[in-house]
């Protein structure tokens, strides 16, 4: 079976969305089209102080959550901005199967789990037939992660201080194999 689900995780600041980006920059760097969404850390002073959102297509960008944030689901010290995650992540997501080649969704965890929209974004992405490199978040559990985590078309990938600055290239070379299988079919 094609495995055009390529899950990545690992521990908290091992690198993860360091190695989604480099997948992002080499398969467009190839010619491929690339949407979805990115999730990165904002500090200020030195301490984070949220998590920005943004639209890979298209550049726009809003908060995921953030520690001044008044409104919204509580994740530790941030609230959940469900209007930017709506409006940007999981429309970025929905974008990105209709018109690019691969989707990045970074990441599924239990931030992003709190928007039914983001929810619905990811099954649309991985019930299409397109080819979905996607963060998982290392401990969080859900319906939704454990159905793609079970599906015969889906690996895992475990980034760690040894191979994260490597694993990018494998996952590419994933990525494209799985483009060119479908082409041949």
């Amino acid at each position: 079976m094609r495995k055009r689900l390529l899950l990545v995780t690992g521990s908290p600041g091992v690198g993860k969305t360091t190695v989604l980006l480099k997948v992002v920059e080499a398969l467009k760097a190839g010619g491929y089209s690339v949407g979805g969404m990115i999730s990165r850390e904002v500090r200020s002073g030195g301490s984070r102080v949220g998590f920005e959102v943004l639209d890979i297509s298209t550049g726009k960008s809003g908060w995921l959550a953030h520690v001044d944030q008044e409104v919204g689901p509580q994740v530790g010290k941030y609230r959940v901005n469900l209007e930017d995650l709506d409006g940007i992540g999981a429309e970025a997501i929905v974008k990105a199967v209709e018109n690019s080649d691969i989707v990045a969704v970074d990441e599924i965890g239990p931030m992003e789990l709190f928007s039914q929209k983001f929810q619905e974004a990811v099954r649309r992405a991985v019930e299409s037939t397109k080819v979905v490199v996607c963060i998982v978040h290392w401990k969080a559990r859900s319906r939704l992660i454990d159905e793609i985590r079970i599906r015969g078309d889906a690996e895992v990938y475990v980034v760690s201080y040894g191979n994260r600055e490597s694993l990018h290239e494998l996952l590419v070379g994933k990525a494209v194999g799985s483009l060119e299988k479908t082409s041949r079919e």
